[in-house]
């Protein structure tokens, strides 16, 4: 069980009080509403909406309505000709006319009055209506809980033992069975109710992961689904660095038998004409889209080298390539390239590699090189390494000599330029020249998408047969583009590209960098003093880093991710943007970040426990206010299967929408308190840790 949280500590706030002091409220104001049934209902068997629609009907069964519904649910006809009962229900329908106009009047004339007043006060006025609605809404929310009793407010189950590393929306085995073939199989599919309301256990043994930078290249064996088998025969270039220990996996950087990552990144900087991988950087190279990734190794390495690399591989059920790779603290994402486009908005990244990655680059007529092509930027680099590409190579036969023929031409008609070829590697850059685009002809394949094309918004849509070209406003080369770090900081007269006027951008960026030494100065008693080592660990060494990586659910222009790198903390962010709201993340990749688009109502692409901390600020005012296809607890329950033990949430957000969050946490069994923002009596933050909860071994 991990430790509670301090009630003393202070960053220009106060602490609300215990979530408990809320439930125990909530709880008596159960008893209250039960009591007032039974005095007015005589009937026990009453029917109730579910708290998805939380506003709840109580109408005794088997009795007449006060409101003279009929059984078929229509109104009955208020009126009956020639008696005086209807002669009075006629009057008060004339004197309830009349109130309506009256109030139609005073409306409208509310109206003209609105709009005669100036737009600092109509703000004020819409802001009081956007509190007021979320407000009715946590109200509502609450009536729901009540009117379905305090077995709603009991805390949810643990999971079965299966789910330990089981990822919604991805089965393999079901999607066989349903007949999906072709590359489908390995699809994510997502439908209604995938979303799970328990508790995820990690397995028997979990230990919480090691602090970087050792946590990095050493991992417990308990705390992922691996085989010792499944080590040894591991073939990619990045599984085999690998040793399995008795109770630890470690990645080597070197190997005797292998050639290391090190000599191979450098190799890989030659070819593309720079002096080694250091250099990354000055040539425009900042992100990286590993496929295949094989354990994160390749990544882990250009880490060092303030590269960002984003391991991407099919769902695997054990031996997963993503798990481990985000079990040592780097970016990875379960992600499959087979009939649907990456959830990445076009020119994302300024490498895309593949070392041994298992993808049929010649088949579909190729449509992943096309993929390939729409995610990279101009003047960006496809690093291709596999035993196909090398003509001394006992896999070099007639069939794989068609093979590569067909790579090798496709990606000319796609305007790369073969850059070098070593081994078993090959370097292509895409072109930098607008002029490639202009003299293909119009016969050529693949041939250019219309201009009408939506190639920043491609959510899980079917694979295209067509290239970008040049009609997007970001298509900058990457050697054109500000060096790191210089990239995050946009310019203001760069933002009109992406729709952003420069005065909010600059006050989004005050607000973050104000809110991450907040954040710190509340969590660094926590995280540091209060537990600054377990028994039986050394003493940390500086900069004590319990806190990797942070998935951020609502980035908006990443200035979380920015104002944390400005505050000198090792940390790297999933910046989210959601579906429901409007697509900023061509914004936060260009600014040299990675993120991802993805619905919230539906599980994240990840497996359990991968994240040290979860944030979202505003996000549940923007969920309320879509059409509600998930409830808050479908969202909560997703953040608690994708944090790890003794792990924190940080939500921001208006009053009742946390203090209804706060509720729930209890139910999810977390540590919560809620502060009050004292310059902005509008906002509370919400800050919660998981507990580590230990699975019992069965006899």
């Amino acid at each position: 069980m991990s430790r509670p949280l301090h009630r003393g500590v202070s960053v220009g706030g106060r602490f609300s009080g215990n979530s408990g002091d809320f439930l125990n409220g909530s709880q008596m104001k159960v008893r209250t509403e039960k009591d007032d049934l039974d005095r007015n209902h005589s009937s026990s068997e009453q029917t109730y909406l579910s708290v998805k629609f939380p506003l709840g009907f109580n109408i005794p069964n088997g009795s007449p309505s006060k409101y003279n519904f009929s059984e078929n649910g229509f109104a009955a006809d208020p009126f009956n000709t020639g008696s005086i009962k209807s002669r009075h229900k006629l009057i008060l329908l004339f004197i309830k006319f009349s109130l309506v106009m009256i109030v139609i009047l005073g409306l409208t004339g509310s109206f003209w009055w609105t709009i005669s007043i100036t737009s600092s006060s109509r703000g004020h006025i819409l802001r009081g209506y956007r509190r007021l609605q979320e407000q009715i809404v946590s109200d509502l929310w609450d009536i729901g809980e009540i009117s379905l009793g305090s077995s709603r407010l009991k805390e949810l189950e643990f999971c079965p033992q299966e789910a330990e590393n089981y990822v919604p929306c991805f089965n393999f085995t079901e999607n066989i069975s349903l007949g999906l073939s072709d590359g489908k199989e390995h699809d994510r599919h997502c439908g209604q109710g995938s979303m799970q309301n328990c508790l995820v256990l990690p397995p028997v043994n979990y230990k919480i992961p090691l602090r970087w930078p050792t946590g990095k290249d050493v991992i417990w064996v308990a705390n992922v689904k691996i085989t010792a088998q499944e080590v040894l025969s591991s073939g990619s270039l990045t599984k085999r660095m690998m040793m399995l220990e008795e109770e630890q996996i470690s990645f080597r950087s070197a190997s005797h038998m292998f050639d290391g990552v090190e000599d191979y990144s450098h190799q890989i900087a030659e070819m593309i004409g720079l002096r080694n991988e250091s250099n990354f950087l000055q040539a425009g190279v900042r992100t990286i889209l590993d496929i295949g990734c094989g354990y994160g190794s390749f990544g882990a390495h250009l880490f060092s080298k303030q590269l960002l690399t984003m391991c991407i591989a099919d769902y695997e059920a054990s031996g997963s390539q993503v798990q481990l790779t985000l079990e040592r603290g780097l970016p990875a994402m379960i992600s499959s390239f087979s009939s649907k486009q990456l959830p990445y908005p076009s020119l994302s990244f300024d490498m895309v590699h593949c070392a041994r990655c298992g993808i049929d680059w010649d088949q579909k007529e190729g449509i992943f090189l096309i993929e390939v092509d729409r995610v990279l930027r101009p003047g960006g680099y496809f690093v291709w390494t596999s035993p196909l590409t090398n003509p001394q190579g006992s896999h070099h036969n007639k069939k794989n000599q068609k093979r590569w023929s067909f790579v090798h031409s496709f990606a000319e008609s796609l305007c790369w330029d073969m850059l070098s070829q070593q081994d078993e590697t090959v370097v292509w850059k895409k072109t930098s020249k607008k002029s490639c685009y202009n003299s293909r002809k119009s016969e050529s394949v693949p041939s250019v998408c219309s201009k009408g094309y939506d190639i920043e918004s491609p959510y899980y849509q079917p694979l295209k047969s067509c290239i970008g070209g040049t009609h997007s406003r970001r298509w900058v080369p990457i050697e054109e583009r500000p060096a790191w770090s210089s990239r995050a900081n946009i310019k203001l007269n760069d933002l009109a590209i992406y729709g952003v006027h420069p005065e909010v951008f600059s006050d989004d960026a005050h607000h973050w960098n104000l809110a991450v030494r907040n954040y710190w100065s509340l969590l660094s008693p926590l995280i540091f003093s209060d537990h600054p080592k377990r028994p039986g660990d050394e003493d940390p060494s500086p900069p004590y880093n319990m806190l990797r990586n942070v998935l951020d659910m609502n980035a908006l222009f990443g200035g979380f991710n920015s104002a944390l790198l400005e505050a000198g903390k090792s940390v790297w962010v999933m910046n989210v943007v959601p579906t429901s709201g409007p697509n900023s993340l061509p914004l936060i990749l260009d600014r040299g970040f990675i993120g991802v688009l993805h619905d919230w109502c539906e599980a994240f692409p990840s497996y359990p426990r991968t994240y040290d901390m979860v944030h979202a600020q505003g996000l549940l005012s923007l969920q309320t206010g879509q059409q509600r296809r998930c409830t808050m607890l479908d969202l909560l329950s997703e953040v608690d299967r994708l944090l790890r033990p003794e792990g924190w949430v940080i939500l921001r957000d208006s009053t009742p929408l946390i203090e209804t969050a706060r509720a729930l946490a209890t139910r999810l069994k977390w540590d919560a308190r809620a502060i009050q923002m004292e310059n902005n009596s509008d906002e509370k933050i919400l800050v919660c840790q998981k507990p580590f909860f230990k699975r019992q071994v069965t006899s």
